[in-house]
């Protein structure tokens, strides 16, 4: 497909960080450094994802867990930290993780990630999410788990506050005026005031405005509500779509909401997931991929089905089909999307089941670096995407494949960048620093 390009820019890239691994039986492979708690494993991503001149290392969360989640999902790292750890070997890679905001304090937010973002010079990105499952309420004392659009409204409310902090200092505030004794400038202090129907804070935040003004938003939910958050709130909407059709339905609907809330169309980039298996012909890449498939444990990725679509699969025929299953009230785009899958593709909960053990309802590609990259280039040429975030089914193999086989085509088409923008993840993704709320006042 070399030589369509019709865009002007070009396509952004992240590395969705799961250390054992996105396949369920990925920590299985021979060569595969498994474990979520290893840090040197995790510095070897960082490393390869600036190598290959990526925008993102993307670290998803979650405030539960189990001896039967996903092996990336059993323990981990608090994300934070490691970020704070993973700023000091890097230079120009955008670091985003996931806090949640109907288990946290906007304060505590506003000071990790504004913090985060003067650690690393400017890379800091939060991946906003509302907590879709009811166990992560088990952990915290907040009574009951709020529906699916309550989470959502006090999402609403949650951003904006973490925004207001972040302009509690005007930019150059604290000129350490000896002569004057003046140790930030007059005026240059904001308190916030906010009072609303979830949270009540003050202000102004302990720490000076961040080197972004507010580092980068990330947000991935796709039902309605989710959309409406995205696109009054993110910098960037993490989704998966099965078909370029589908895609290109959410990137215009996503995308054609923006101007109700006074934004432009290219203020966000949606990157969905892709899973990606890159082998050197057609043949070696489906026989890594097969590979893969007969390491699938049933009964632990049953459970992990069943988290997908809200609702235990467990008791059903495997090889009959997807049951017919109510709206769930925990994930209601990733359950609607793996639906409607197995209808239009005529799946078993046996086929449907290996699927999302390797990629969790996110799209499968498997082929040759000139095939991935096909693939990609179609989408982002076809306005299904913006960017991808590439999902290896272990590491650091897989990963390293696609850094050193198929970022090389995407450069040669002229699809992705040789060198970085400039010096903070706002400059990688085309984005403008954002001006303080109280400018000029």
């Amino acid at each position: 497909m070399a030589g369509t390009t019709r865009r002007q820019d070009r396509m952004h890239l992240g590395v969705f960080v799961q250390a054992a691994g996105h396949h369920v039986g990925g920590w299985r492979h021979e060569h595969a450094q498994a474990g979520a708690e290893n840090l040197h494993l995790l510095q070897t991503i960082a490393k390869l994802a600036e190598a290959g001149k990526f925008d993102l290392f993307f670290l998803a969360d979650g405030l539960s867990t189990g001896a039967d989640a996903h092996p990336s999902m059993i323990t981990r790292f608090e994300p934070l930290t490691l970020l704070g750890a993973l700023a000091m070997g890097s230079t120009h890679l955008g670091l985003a993780a996931t806090a949640s905001t109907t288990y946290g304090e906007p304060f505590h937010t506003a000071r990790v990630f504004g913090t985060l973002d003067h650690l690393s010079g400017g890379r800091a990105a939060w991946n906003v999410v509302t907590t879709s499952y009811e166990t992560s309420a088990a952990n915290f004392t907040r009574g009951k788990h709020p529906p699916h659009d309550q989470r959502y409204q006090i999402a609403e409310e949650y951003v904006d506050v973490v925004k207001g902090l972040w302009d509690s200092w005007d930019d150059g505030a604290f000129v350490m005026d000896k002569a004057t004794g003046h140790f930030a400038a007059p005026g240059a202090m904001h308190y916030l005031n906010h009072e609303g129907e979830h949270f009540t804070v003050k202000g102004p935040l302990n720490l000076s405005r961040p080197p972004q003004g507010h580092p980068v938003i990330i947000q991935a939910g796709s039902s309605g509500p989710g959309q409406d958050l995205a696109a009054r709130t993110a910098d960037i909407s993490f989704t998966a779509q099965q078909t370029i059709e589908e895609a290109r339905e959410f990137y215009s609907s996503l995308k054609g909401r923006m101007a109700g809330f006074g934004r432009a169309p290219g203020d966000i980039k949606v990157m969905p997931g892709v899973f990606t298996v890159v082998g050197r012909t057609r043949q070696e890449a489906r026989e890594k991929f097969d590979s893969l498939q007969r390491w699938i444990d049933p009964a632990s990725a049953i459970g992990l089905l069943s988290q997908r679509l809200g609702h235990d699969v467990s008791g059903f025929d495997l090889d009959g089909p997807l049951p017919d299953l109510p709206e769930s009230d925990q994930i209601q785009s990733r359950s609607k999307l793996l639906r409607e899958m197995a209808r239009r593709e005529q799946l078993s909960l046996r086929q449907l089941l290996n699927i999302v053990a390797g990629a969790r309802g996110h799209r499968i590609l498997i082929g040759t670096p000139e095939d991935i990259a096909d693939s990609l280039e179609e989408w982002f040429i076809a306005e299904a995407a913006d960017g991808f975030n590439i999902m290896p089914p272990f590491f650091p193999g897989p990963f390293q494949d696609f850094v050193e086989l198929v970022v090389p085509v995407l450069q040669q088409r002229g699809l992705f960048r040789r060198d970085y923008e400039g010096p903070t993840l706002r400059d990688q993704l085309g984005l403008a620093r954002p001006a303080s709320r109280h400018a000029g006042t």
